[in-house]
């Protein structure tokens, strides 16, 4: 093993800590021993199985301390993970799996009744593994079956750029693409993070997002590797999130805004003794300061940390440490995404991808080891997303004097109204200290005068009032005129992705519908 090695923490802690905690989930609590010891066996299982070197093995599961097993049983016999995402339709699970060209599928109780389903949808047939507590359905095998039957596989020693996850993207606005990660891309990210920041250091670390999304399998890799006991609940729950952060002595968590914001208009959060945690880490969504504001008086003990990042860069490329939250210019220090990890360089680019001036706003480029390898059977759109050793992230954004990233949109999003760029991002912050707004999103509306106009999606508190001039007139106040929304549809809720994002190509197809009829 010359590269590293996503399997080189599990090595450690049975080697090291071995009475020391894996994974706590419900009653269960795995030690490093009894862990390892675990996922070879299922590692054995599943070369019995057929699995190769380099073959994608999927699983369709809530959250579990088997799911993590799944995870590390795959990479101890030579595989790739595949986690499927639990908010698709059957038809887009089954393009995944036949995309990916997945022959093993492990699926637990709450997703058994989709089985069929992709059997139907899929071109191959699957071998399935119910991972559950009851007997396997006919023609299904056991996770804890295959686990009892089979001796401890020698791990596999897969490692550097060998690829370790396909992890499939998108599919909001056409087919999920797969980004192919390697043990180093994401080896690197963990580490890198890791001594970017002050984090919960090995103090238990608790696992909210879903694990089929990079946010949340990413962050499995950076506990194990900081020797952290891995507190798992099956999918977020606001009453549930606090009662284990009390219970566990919980050190670390990872959330998205919309989760924070949860826990901090939950009935328990004066109630529950949060003072273990040191390190609160939010991102996959921009958060308003007022938010954030309110969530660092509520938890005194935690150090905030925004990550900033998407999956092709496995997945963090800069990060807000505790430190940049208080201060001198920590106001000005808020509104930006921080500054790149150790492990990444960023540039600011101009469409032909010129750098552009300090302080102007241009597509964000980065590059280092954390790179993905490239998209699954994609090259031509590999190629569009690597061009001369950068990755194009989309998005679009400024660096200040001192090296702090500011995202302002996704290019795409960006609004052309008179000739005048509006970010959305902007308008959206300062929607979002307006009293009586829980969340707002800003898109581009076709306007005969203007080309484009700014509109705003609101939900409103507690059945506020949010008419389109007192909207404007909180605007005015805080951003330029040709910024401020033009009209606005209030709303029960925004559509969210699994992470956490707001989808804006419902909002812009709700609004064109809108408009059409």
């Amino acid at each position: 093993m010359t590269g590293l090695s996503l399997n080189q923490p599990l090595h450690k802690a049975r080697g090291e800590r071995p009475e020391g905690v894996f994974t706590i989930f419900g009653d269960r609590r795995r030690t490093n021993t009894s862990f390892v010891d675990r996922v070879a066996r299922l590692a054995n299982g599943l070369k019995g199985l057929g699995l190769g070197p380099g073959d994608r093995v999927a699983m369709l599961a809530m959250n579990s301390d088997r799911f993590v097993e799944y995870v590390y049983a795959t990479l101890w016999a030579g595989g790739v993970i595949n986690p499927v995402n639990t908010r698709w339709s059957p038809l887009e699970m089954a393009f995944s799996l036949d995309d990916s060209e997945t022959a093993i599928l492990i699926v637990d109780d709450a997703f058994l009744p989709l089985v069929c389903q992709l059997q139907e949808h899929t071109q191959a047939p699957l071998v399935v593994i119910h991972a559950g507590d009851a007997n396997p359905p006919e023609g299904m095998h056991g996770f804890e079956a295959l686990i009892e039957a089979n001796d401890p596989a020698e791990d596999a020693g897969r490692n550097g750029d060998d690829m370790a996850a396909l992890l499939y993207t998108g599919g909001t606005t056409g087919r999920p693409k797969g980004v192919m990660l390697s043990h180093a891309n994401i080896a690197t990210c963990s580490l890198s993070l890791t001594a970017a920041a002050e984090h919960g250091g090995d103090a238990p670390g608790l696992h909210v997002a879903p694990f089929f999304h990079i946010g949340g399998v990413g962050v499995v890799f950076q506990f194990a590797f900081r020797r952290a006991p891995q507190v798992i609940m099956p999918m977020f729950d606001a009453a549930e999130t606090l009662r284990l952060i009390e219970q566990e002595k919980v050190g670390d968590i990872f959330v998205v805004p919309t989760m924070l914001r949860w826990l901090l208009d939950h009935e328990d959060i004066d109630k529950r003794d949060l003072s273990s945690l040191k390190s609160i880490r939010y991102g996959a969504a921009p958060i308003d300061t007022t938010l954030l504001a309110r969530a660092m008086k509520a938890v005194p003990t935690a150090g905030f940390m925004q990550v900033y990042g998407q999956t092709e860069f496995a997945p963090v490329v800069t990060c807000l440490p505790p430190k940049d939250h208080h201060g001198p210019g920590a106001e000005r220090r808020l509104t930006s995404a921080g500054r790149p990890l150790p492990t990444a360089t960023v540039r600011i680019a101009d469409p032909e991808g010129r750098d552009v001036p300090t302080g102007e706003v241009g597509e964000i480029l980065v590059k280092g080891a954390q790179t993905m390898l490239g998209y699954w059977k994609r090259p031509e759109e590999t190629e569009a997303a690597l061009r001369d050793g950068w990755l194009h992230t989309g998005d679009a954004g400024r660096m200040d004097e001192d090296g702090y990233l500011y995202v302002v949109d996704r290019v795409k999003d960006m609004i052309i109204t008179g000739g005048e760029n509006v970010f959305s991002a902007e308008v959206e912050e300062a929607l979002a200290s307006m009293p009586g707004i829980a969340a707002c999103a800003v898109v581009a509306a076709r306007d005969d005068e203007w080309g484009e106009r700014v509109h705003a999606f609101v939900v409103t508190l507690n059945e506020c009032e949010a008419s389109l001039e007192d909207i404007q007139k909180h605007c005015r106040k805080r951003i330029a005129g040709y910024k401020v929304p033009r009209s606005v549809s209030v709303v029960d809720a925004l559509p969210l992705s699994p992470a956490g994002k707001v989808l804006k190509h419902e909002l812009r197809a709700t609004l064109a519908a809108t408009e059409v009829s």
